[in-house]
């Protein structure tokens, strides 16, 4: 453990009205204009995340400055002009970068291909969480974390962030400086110090429970996810949905045709929100509808063929699903897709099929 101290202070500018107000109010400025900061932090101990929280003015910034120095993260200057995976420093490979977008839960690639200033708040945070942990330093202190976000993103997001970090996608000890207490439950910090109080604790709190509801939807659902599918934004008409809902909101989207005979389906499309992405939502959606079209409705094949890396991720990592394929350069159109040339298949692109295990 070692006690971090911080003196903050600013020169006075002498003038006329400034002593007015001194001799009014009987202030000693040089005492005023100067702020001290101390607070225990478990620099030398070993963790992955940890947590400064204060309110505005409580010297957590400040704190973190002297602390961690150059590897605080306080804003990146986006090109306008740039999709963000080409802001990224040049040494990173274009696979690294999808991996570190993934990673914080801006998993939809037409956000990753368009400049950070058309993106929404929450994929900002995101697209910033990323260009900080692109960083060679081991050790990345984000300040005003979570700061210009919604609550619930804030959440999602920093839940998602824990999920990498647990599962080893980022390597990295991760510190966030925020004013915001309610994301502490969701990021799982190992220790966290607070700035009010003075004190450092050292525990890892449980995280909420998600209470992910799936229902059968329909074809008036899908505006709400069409612009972040990354391939069409358009649903075949003969496709079952199925909706996944919190709060009974619709965050996630699963469509299904049947794949060339009545008992068998497969996956034509899977969409989750961007506020809502990097939890596993849109696995746990999948294997719930893969589960109902076998249990329920005695499907004797259910699968799913993508080039996503999380869809692939997910199937490869788990139990429920079985790699069938990898058509190196995609499906040739066939069917409906046929008689639909304008509709977008996977002809030129690596894709992955499995298969469900009943």
């Amino acid at each position: 453990m070692s006690v971090v101290e911080s003196v903050v202070s600013c020169r006075v500018a002498d003038s006329f009205r400034v002593q007015m107000v001194s001799g009014m109010f009987d202030v000693s400025l040089d005492e005023k204009l100067t702020d001290r900061f101390a607070i225990e932090l478990p620099l030398d101990d070993d963790w992955q995340v940890g947590l400064i929280v204060g309110r505005s003015g409580s010297g957590k910034s400040s704190i973190a400055a002297k602390a961690f120095g150059s590897q605080v993260y306080r804003g990146f200057r986006w090109p306008k002009r740039k999709a963000i995976v080409d802001a990224f420093p040049e040494p990173l490979e274009t696979r690294e970068i999808v991996r570190l977008l993934i990673s914080v839960g801006l998993s939809s690639p037409p956000a990753w291909c368009k400049p950070h200033h058309v993106l929404s708040t929450g994929e900002q945070f995101r697209a910033d969480l990323a260009m900080s942990l692109s960083s060679s330093d081991s050790l990345v202190a984000f300040d005003e974390y979570t700061s210009v976000v919604d609550r619930r993103t804030a959440q999602i997001g920093s839940a998602a962030l824990r999920k990498s970090i647990d599962a080893g996608h980022i390597d990295k000890q991760f510190v966030a400086v925020t004013c915001h207490r309610d994301i502490a439950r969701w990021l799982q910090p190992d220790w966290v110090a607070d700035m009010e109080s003075g004190r450092l604790t050292r525990r890892r709190l449980r995280r909420p429970q998600l209470d992910l509801q799936i229902r059968a939807g329909n074809h008036q659902h899908w505006p709400l996810f069409a612009k972040h599918h990354y391939l069409d934004p358009r649903l075949n008409p003969a496709a079952r949905a199925f909706v996944a809902t919190l709060d009974q909101q619709p965050v996630a989207i699963c469509a299904v045709l049947n794949h060339f005979r009545k008992d068998a389906f497969r996956v034509t499309r899977l969409v989750t929100l961007p506020s809502f992405q990097g939890m596993g939502i849109g696995g746990a959606l999948l294997d719930g509808v893969a589960a109902h079209l076998v249990e329920e409705e005695e499907a004797q094949l259910v699968s799913i063929s993508g080039s996503h890396p999380a869809v692939i991720h997910h199937c490869n990592a788990s139990p429920k699903w079985e790699f069938h394929n990898l058509k190196k350069t995609g499906r040739r159109a066939s069917g409906f897709f046929r008689e639909h040339p304008d509709w977008k298949v996977s002809l030129g692109r690596a894709v992955a099929s499995f298969h469900y295990r009943s």
